[in-house]
């Protein structure tokens, strides 16, 4: 009985490990361009298991007045003065079987709103970003690049 425990015990925890380092294909650093902007994000793994995307590059980072581009229409004022290459798109976002990562929102700063979000790769080096807001939703492509 007692060996039945402790394999029955190894089993899950093998498939728990599966199950992280499946999501963890999601790590990495991937280019976009969304509404005429280029940047690139981060997407890296929360002591919860849980996964944070983070801008940390954007091809135009000053206005067309030369002004430093910030997080302006953030519906949080105090993030507000964040500068748009430190902008968090996406927190708490959690892996699913079958290669998909949901349960977080996106969050869109050229428009200042939030969407539910779901991401898939569509190839090995293309993640399909699909965000939703009731019945309309809207899916862009991320390409991974190499670090």
């Amino acid at each position: 009985m007692k060996k039945s425990i402790s394999l029955l015990f190894f089993f899950f925890l093998s498939i728990a490990c599966f199950a992280q380092s499946a999501g963890d294909k999601l790590l990495g650093v991937y280019f976009l361009e969304h509404d005429g902007d280029r940047s690139k994000v981060r997407i890296t793994k929360n002591t919860d298991n849980t996964y944070k995307v983070q801008v940390f590059w954007m091809e135009q980072m000053y206005d067309k007045n030369g002004n430093l581009r910030v997080d302006k229409k953030n519906p949080d004022v105090s993030k507000r003065n964040t500068r748009a290459d430190q902008i968090v798109l996406i927190k708490s976002l959690t892996y699913h079987k079958e290669g998909v990562w949901k349960d977080g929102e996106i969050y869109d700063p050229t428009r200042g709103s939030f969407f539910t979000v779901e991401l898939k790769f569509k190839d090995n080096e293309t993640l399909a970003v699909k965000g939703s807001w009731g019945i309309f939703s809207k899916t862009i492509y991320w390409k991974k690049l190499k670090e």
